[in-house]
Protein backbone atom coordinates (compact mmCIF):
# COMPACT_ATOMS: atom_id res chain seq x y z
CA UNK A 1 0.00 0.00 0.00
CA UNK A 2 1.22 3.33 -1.32
CA UNK A 3 0.26 6.20 1.30
CA UNK A 4 1.57 9.91 1.08
CA UNK A 5 2.29 11.70 4.67
CA UNK A 6 1.55 15.09 4.09
CA UNK A 7 4.32 16.80 5.80
CA UNK A 8 7.06 18.90 5.22
CA UNK A 9 8.46 18.59 8.60
CA UNK A 10 11.32 15.67 8.84
CA UNK A 11 11.13 15.18 12.31
CA UNK A 12 7.33 14.16 11.96
CA UNK A 13 8.53 12.32 8.99
CA UNK A 14 10.91 10.40 10.28
CA UNK A 15 8.71 9.82 14.20
CA UNK A 16 6.07 8.34 11.67
CA UNK A 17 8.39 6.29 9.80
CA UNK A 18 9.59 4.46 12.34
CA UNK A 19 5.73 3.55 13.86
CA UNK A 20 4.23 2.32 10.17
CA UNK A 21 5.10 -1.42 9.22
CA UNK A 22 6.92 -1.86 6.06
CA UNK A 23 4.19 -3.14 3.87
CA UNK A 24 2.69 0.36 3.64
CA UNK A 25 5.51 2.44 1.69
CA UNK A 26 5.47 6.10 3.03
CA UNK A 27 5.25 8.78 0.58
CA UNK A 28 6.84 12.40 1.72
CA UNK A 29 5.18 15.56 -0.40
CA UNK A 30 8.82 15.76 -1.74
CA UNK A 31 7.92 12.23 -3.07
CA UNK A 32 5.20 13.53 -5.12
CA UNK A 33 6.69 16.64 -6.03
CA UNK A 34 4.01 18.91 -3.52
CA UNK A 35 6.45 21.80 -2.66
CA UNK A 36 3.70 24.62 -1.84
CA UNK A 37 2.65 25.40 1.46
CA UNK A 38 -0.53 23.76 1.82
CA UNK A 39 -3.12 25.94 3.70
CA UNK A 40 -3.34 25.41 7.60
CA UNK A 41 -6.14 27.87 7.83
CA UNK A 42 -8.78 26.16 9.97
CA UNK A 43 -9.25 27.05 13.68
CA UNK A 44 -8.99 23.75 14.95
CA UNK A 45 -6.73 21.05 14.79
CA UNK A 46 -8.80 18.81 13.55
CA UNK A 47 -9.56 21.06 10.48
CA UNK A 48 -6.22 21.65 9.69
CA UNK A 49 -5.53 18.14 9.32
CA UNK A 50 -8.33 17.68 6.87
CA UNK A 51 -7.73 20.86 4.70
CA UNK A 52 -4.01 19.22 4.19
CA UNK A 53 -5.40 15.68 3.33
CA UNK A 54 -7.69 17.08 0.94
CA UNK A 55 -5.43 19.34 -0.98
CA UNK A 56 -3.13 16.30 -1.99
CA UNK A 57 -5.98 14.30 -2.48
CA UNK A 58 -7.55 16.77 -4.73
CA UNK A 59 -4.38 18.23 -6.41
CA UNK A 60 -2.17 15.41 -6.55
CA UNK A 61 -4.39 12.13 -6.70
CA UNK A 62 -3.18 10.26 -3.56
CA UNK A 63 -4.60 8.97 -1.28
CA UNK A 64 -3.42 10.81 1.74
CA UNK A 65 -2.89 10.86 5.95
CA UNK A 66 -2.06 14.44 7.08
CA UNK A 67 -1.78 14.62 11.28
CA UNK A 68 -1.91 18.34 12.69
CA UNK A 69 -0.82 18.87 16.80
CA UNK A 70 -1.29 21.21 19.38
CA UNK A 71 -0.23 21.89 23.00
CA UNK A 72 -3.08 22.62 25.29
CA UNK A 73 -2.21 24.54 28.57
CA UNK A 74 -4.95 24.53 30.77
CA UNK A 75 -4.00 28.27 32.84
CA UNK A 76 -4.43 29.68 29.47
CA UNK A 77 -7.64 28.50 28.37
CA UNK A 78 -6.20 25.54 26.12
CA UNK A 79 -3.60 28.15 24.08
CA UNK A 80 -1.49 27.76 22.21
CA UNK A 81 -3.36 25.24 20.68
CA UNK A 82 -3.43 25.27 17.08
CA UNK A 83 -1.37 28.46 16.96
CA UNK A 84 1.17 26.14 18.46
CA UNK A 85 3.90 26.29 15.79
CA UNK A 86 3.24 30.18 15.58
CA UNK A 87 2.67 31.10 18.86
CA UNK A 88 5.22 33.44 19.00
CA UNK A 89 5.01 34.88 15.65
CA UNK A 90 6.32 33.80 12.50
CA UNK A 91 8.75 32.45 10.95
CA UNK A 92 8.11 29.24 13.69
CA UNK A 93 10.71 29.39 16.21
CA UNK A 94 10.50 26.62 18.85
CA UNK A 95 12.77 28.50 21.44
CA UNK A 96 10.51 31.66 20.84
CA UNK A 97 7.52 29.35 21.36
CA UNK A 98 8.93 27.86 24.59
CA UNK A 99 10.43 31.35 26.24
CA UNK A 100 6.77 33.06 25.70
CA UNK A 101 4.40 30.23 26.86
CA UNK A 102 6.96 29.70 29.83
CA UNK A 103 6.78 33.63 30.45
CA UNK A 104 3.29 33.07 30.45
CA UNK A 105 3.19 30.37 32.92
CA UNK A 106 5.50 32.32 35.25
CA UNK A 107 2.89 32.64 38.07
CA UNK A 108 0.47 30.12 37.47
CA UNK A 109 0.32 27.26 40.04
CA UNK A 110 -2.06 24.79 37.18
CA UNK A 111 0.86 23.90 34.96
CA UNK A 112 -1.43 21.02 33.37
CA UNK A 113 -1.61 20.75 29.85
CA UNK A 114 -1.70 17.69 27.09
CA UNK A 115 -0.31 17.64 23.25
CA UNK A 116 -3.12 16.55 21.21
CA UNK A 117 -2.41 14.81 17.47
CA UNK A 118 -5.25 14.02 14.82
CA UNK A 119 -4.41 12.50 11.68
CA UNK A 120 -7.47 12.88 8.97
CA UNK A 121 -6.98 9.68 6.47
CA UNK A 122 -8.18 9.81 2.93
CA UNK A 123 -8.52 6.47 1.52
CA UNK A 124 -10.62 5.43 -1.50
CA UNK A 125 -13.05 8.50 -0.88
CA UNK A 126 -13.76 8.46 2.02
CA UNK A 127 -12.59 10.11 5.39
CA UNK A 128 -11.26 8.99 8.57
CA UNK A 129 -9.99 10.84 11.97
CA UNK A 130 -7.80 9.44 14.44
CA UNK A 131 -6.72 11.73 17.73
CA UNK A 132 -3.90 10.90 20.43
CA UNK A 133 -3.52 12.75 23.60
CA UNK A 134 -0.39 13.01 25.61
CA UNK A 135 -1.64 14.75 29.12
CA UNK A 136 1.62 16.06 31.06
CA UNK A 137 2.52 19.39 32.89
CA UNK A 138 4.88 22.15 31.49
CA UNK A 139 7.95 22.57 33.37
CA UNK A 140 9.74 25.53 34.29
CA UNK A 141 12.96 25.12 32.13
CA UNK A 142 13.84 23.82 29.14
CA UNK A 143 15.36 20.12 29.47
CA UNK A 144 16.89 17.78 26.91
CA UNK A 145 17.78 18.05 23.30
CA UNK A 146 16.02 15.26 21.57
CA UNK A 147 12.75 15.71 19.74
CA UNK A 148 11.39 19.10 18.75
CA UNK A 149 8.92 22.15 19.33
CA UNK A 150 7.31 21.85 23.05
CA UNK A 151 9.86 18.95 24.12
CA UNK A 152 12.06 20.74 26.20
CA UNK A 153 9.16 21.77 28.46
CA UNK A 154 6.35 18.73 28.08
CA UNK A 155 6.46 15.84 31.06
CA UNK A 156 4.00 13.14 30.51
CA UNK A 157 1.88 11.89 33.31
CA UNK A 158 4.02 9.56 35.19
CA UNK A 159 7.27 10.56 33.87
CA UNK A 160 10.18 12.34 35.36
CA UNK A 161 11.97 12.88 32.15
CA UNK A 162 10.59 15.80 29.36
CA UNK A 163 10.01 14.97 26.10
CA UNK A 164 13.49 15.73 24.59
CA UNK A 165 14.85 13.69 27.03
CA UNK A 166 13.43 10.83 25.60
CA UNK A 167 14.75 8.58 22.72
CA UNK A 168 12.28 8.80 19.39
CA UNK A 169 11.32 5.12 20.65
CA UNK A 170 10.45 5.51 23.89
CA UNK A 171 8.68 8.56 23.41
CA UNK A 172 6.60 6.97 20.62
CA UNK A 173 5.21 4.83 23.47
CA UNK A 174 3.71 7.90 25.09
CA UNK A 175 3.26 10.63 22.80
CA UNK A 176 0.39 11.72 21.44
CA UNK A 177 1.39 11.48 17.60
CA UNK A 178 2.20 7.84 18.32
CA UNK A 179 -0.75 7.36 19.76
CA UNK A 180 -2.80 8.30 16.55
CA UNK A 181 -0.58 6.37 14.99
CA UNK A 182 -1.10 3.24 16.39
CA UNK A 183 -4.46 4.35 15.86
CA UNK A 184 -3.78 5.07 11.81
CA UNK A 185 -1.91 1.55 11.36
CA UNK A 186 -4.42 -0.52 13.32
CA UNK A 187 -7.06 0.91 10.73
CA UNK A 188 -4.95 0.14 7.96
CA UNK A 189 -4.17 -2.94 9.35
CA UNK A 190 -8.21 -3.68 8.98
CA UNK A 191 -8.65 -3.00 5.34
Amino acid sequence: MKLVFATNNPNKLKEVQALVPAHIQLLSLKDIGCFEDIPETADTIEGNAQLKALHVKKYYGYDCFADDTGLEVTALDGAPGVYSARYAGTPRDADANMNKLLAELQNKENRSAQFKTVIALQLNGEEHLFTGIAKGNIIDHKRGNQGFGYDPIFQAEGHDKTFAELSMEEKNQIAHRGKAVRLLIEFLSSC
